[in-house]
This record gives structure tokens, sequence and C-alpha cells, in this order.
């Protein structure tokens, strides 16, 4: 049985970017959203391949505002043979005086979790669910608001730790991660917290698609541009 499409762009980026290697243990970031979701699939797939070579765990952050990971999303990871660990953290308790919740904030906590995880049970990668779409608004984001040429790797080496971070989702588009979501009828949950403020990942998203007319060909195509840097014709 051929494998879906989406686990067809995934395997291009681990070739691609050595994202899986011999010996690799990996940390899958399992939010409960159909990235992450699709991750966990693809990495349960992929690691009953004769050569696999690697193992892998999910680890889902729990925090006062967001929810536990779905009963029926943990029941699917065990129907795949997937090892799920929950953290809880306190995500309000961490802010400092003057400072204001927002998903930059706790994204970055949870993200700091993570990593205190790998390093203390042993993981040297981290595989986090941003996709092509997530990609390419950063490169938007950082250009207009920080003046600046630059966005979310594929892979990427903490300087100070052990650890690199992973984004295996790296040549799929939003649209086909939610319709493989759809046909594999994940149970997914957002983040649906009163703290959101996220006006600029959400204006360059907006940005994003009238720029490509939300086709997939054209952002991956100004994913290739990123790849394909001509100096001498830039300022």
């Amino acid at each position: 049985m051929p494998q879906p499409l989406l686990f067809r762009l995934i395997d291009k980026a681990v070739f691609d970017y050595h994202l899986i290697e011999k010996g690799d243990r990996i940390l899958v970031g399992a939010s409960g959203g159909k990235d992450s979701s699709s991750l966990v699939e693809y990495f349960s797939a992929r690691i009953r391949r004769p050569d696999a070579g690697f193992t892998f765990t999910a680890l889902h952050i729990e925090t006062e505002i967001t929810p536990p990971l779905d009963p029926r999303l943990a029941s699917l990871f065990r129907q795949w043979g997937t090892e799920t660990v929950s953290l809880k953290v306190n995500v309000l308790g961490r802010l400092k005086p003057g400072m204001h919740m927002n998903c930059w904030w706790c994204s970055t906590q949870r993200r700091t979790e993570l990593l205190q995880y790998a390093i203390a049970n042993g993981y040297n990668k981290i595989a986090l669910g941003h996709h092509l779409d997530d990609v390419l608004e950063t490169v938007l984001m950082n250009a207009l608001y920080r003046g600046e040429l630059s966005t979310m790797p594929a892979r990427l080496a903490y300087r100070k730790y052990p650890v690199s971070v992973i984004r295996p989702l790296y040549y799929a588009n939003v649209d086909l991660i939610k319709q493989h979501a759809a046909d594999a009828g994940y149970i997914s949950t957002t983040c649906t917290c009163t703290y959101q403020d996220n006006s600029g990942r959400k204006e360059a998203r907006q940005r994003l698609e009238a720029l490509t007319d939300g086709n997939p060909d054209r952002k991956y195509r100004l994913l290739q541009a990123l790849q394909h840097i001509e100096p001498e014709y830039l300022p």
C-alpha cells in the first residue's frame, strides 16, 4: 500500500536535511493538534521499517490554560504503539510582574519543558510540528517587523545543549495536513485560552495567502527561493 502524500513529503525532508539518523532518540512535542498528531503517526509508521534505527517518545505539555491530551487521541497513540508522556506546567505562575500572558510566552515555556525533559532523559533530538506555512509566515514576520531575512530551519542544533530541533513537516503545507487529519479521523484539539494574542502571526498568514493565492506550489517555490540566494544581487 503506497504511503500517504504527507508521509512522502516528510520522507523527503528527512532525507534532504538528515533529520533522522541511526541511534537517534527523538522526543516528539505532541500538542494534540493536527500537525503534531500527524507527526506522531508518521514516526509510529517509520519505526516499523527494517532500517529504522531510532526510538521516539511523544511528550504532551499540559498547562493550567490548555487542555490535557484528549483521551481519544491518547488511545489512538496507543493503537499506533507510541509511548506518550504528559507533564503539567504552571505557565501563569512563571510570569514576571508587569508581563502579560500571550502565545509566544506560553509556547516558549512549553518548549523549555521539552528541552529540559530531552536533556534529562537522554534524547538528542526534539521533533516539532511546524509546517511549510509556519516557515513562510515566519519569513514575512521577521522581514516586515524585524528587518531581517530569517525563519525556522528544518534542523537546528542548540549551541549550549546536546540537542537538536527538527521539523519533519518542513515541506508540508497546512491544507495537506488538514486533509490528512480529516482522512485519518484525528481528534484534533487547539488552544482556546482567553490570553491568545497572535495578531502578528494571523496578519502574516493573510499576507502569505495573498502572495501565493494559497497555491501549494507557489509556497514551495517561495521556500526554494530561500534556499537559492544570490548574494551578488542583494544589497
